[in-house]
């Protein structure tokens, strides 16, 4: 009996030792147990945002092959008659645009005031600057140009019809609004008008993304990265605490773990909204690229 209560002595006094020898593995094992670190999520990544490129369409000026002594234009008549040839075709009609009717205007003001007859002003300014210039937000634009005493809009449209970058422009199906400015002035030293018709897709027509979901998404991006450096510092701290033991240790582990548990939940959340605003932008490039 007594041997064997010296027995568990010395096996007590060997368990005592091994316990001292090895007491900072043994609580490491301890904070790892205690720790119970819960899978932390992958960030919220695969947000989607395309810049979108606006198409611009200008075939080369149109000039007059035949002159006519009595020639006169009129905006409405040559929105009339372009629509007339959109009927034809069984393409929708074009509905006058205030802005593009503006747009026109300061590109038939411009063109008489440098002479020049180009899509680009001689410094350098195009039918993308005269709709933004005039507020018109579009996802395509087209701009034809004529000069010469036409005799009639409808022998003016007829003339756009015979070239086929601008009779592109007319039966363009994606295009929903039209402003034209027609004017008389004097060109290279001769009497003579001009013609502009801005042909466009306003950015509307378009269902476009969320803005209000696309700044929650930013805003818990902003909160993901936070706790994540948060979690770093404070699992860092855990592991080097010595010893791992007592009320503050604890209440660290459990700081920790409702932060994981808070952290992931974010993730999960706003990886749901990704997924929502990429389903509206993936909607939004197909009804850009249907005007291509």
């Amino acid at each position: 009996m007594r041997k064997f209560k010296l027995l568990i002595f010395f096996i007590f006094i060997i368990i005592l030792g091994v316990i001292f020898l090895f007491r900072d593995e043994i609580l490491d094992l301890y904070s790892k147990f205690s720790l119970r670190l819960p899978r932390i999520e992958q960030g919220a990544t695969g947000f989607l945002i395309e810049e979108i490129e606006k198409q611009i369409s200008t075939p080369p000026p149109l000039r007059a092959e035949e002159e006519a002594p009595e020639a006169f234009l009129t905006r409405a008549g040559v929105i009339q008659w372009t629509n007339n040839q959109r009927e034809k075709y069984g393409l929708p009609l074009l509905k006058e645009s205030a802005e593009l009717d503006l747009s026109t205007q300061l590109k038939v003001q411009d063109m008489f005031e440098k002479q020049y007859f180009a899509h680009y002003s001689p410094t350098g300014e195009g039918v993308g600057d005269l709709v933004e210039i005039v507020g018109y937000e579009s996802i395509a634009i087209g701009e034809n140009l004529a000069l010469g005493n036409f005799q009639n809009d409808e022998a003016l449209i007829q003339g756009w019809m015979d070239s086929s970058g601008h009779r592109a422009n007319i039966l363009n199906a994606s295009y929903q609004e039209i402003g034209v400015a027609v004017q008389k002035g004097t060109f290279e030293e001769k009497s003579t008008w001009l013609a502009v018709q801005h042909f466009g897709l306003p950015f509307s027509a378009c269902s476009q993304p969320d803005e209000i979901l696309k700044t929650e998404i930013e805003t818990n991006q902003d909160k993901i990265e936070e706790l994540e450096k948060t979690l770093r510092e404070l699992e860092i701290e855990i592991k080097t605490t010595r010893p791992k033991l007592g009320t503050n240790y604890i209440q660290k582990i459990e700081q920790y773990n409702a932060l994981v548990s808070e952290y992931n939940n974010l993730i999960k959340e706003t990886k749901t909204l990704i997924n929502k605003y990429n389903g509206q932008v993936n909607l939004f490039n197909e009804c850009v690229a249907g005007a291509e």
